[in-house]
């Protein structure tokens, strides 16, 4: 996945505080950073995840899970709440709690998915951040794909 008009930001999960922002190259730094700091977030905004009808998104690990999650905020309509439910039920793989969650929120227009990596086809804990992104992209335009499906 080739990245346009990156913006970085490493947070803290506590405060939200933003630690830092490192440059695009940051993204070329192995996934299992964010599993030695488990008190940070990554917080990425570009315009190439348009093609998945969001504008940012965020990586973590999960406090609870110990899985690394990606966070989103989807912009297609309430009315799809059973399809992207049934997508995410079948297309996670791994253990017997799938860890996700799925919300409209009324407010914002927009469904606020939280959504674990290490259940998506293909992810292994030895790639980079920026192969971690292109797994999850190539997940959500899957799951767009099973919305333009069922519409």
């Amino acid at each position: 996945m080739e990245l346009n008009n990156v913006y970085i930001e490493l947070c803290d999960k506590e405060t939200e505080e933003t630690l830092s922002k490192p440059d695009a190259s940051f993204l070329s730094k192995p996934i299992t950073y964010l599993k030695e700091h488990q008190n940070e977030f990554l917080y990425i905004e570009s315009s190439s995840f348009e093609t998945f009808k969001t504008d940012s998104l965020s990586l973590e690990v999960d406090d609870v899970f110990k899985t690394y999650m990606v966070l989103l905020g989807l912009k297609v309509q309430k009315k799809h709440a059973s399809t992207i439910k049934s997508f995410l039920n079948e297309n996670l793989h791994g253990g017997e709690i799938k860890n996700f969650s799925a919300m409209f929120s009324g407010d914002e227009g927009l469904w606020d998915l939280n959504i674990p990596i290490d259940m998506m086809e293909g992810f292994q804990e030895t790639m980079t951040i920026e192969e971690t992104l292109s797994i999850t992209s190539n997940f959500m335009t899957k799951l767009l794909s099973a919305l333009e499906q069922n519409n």
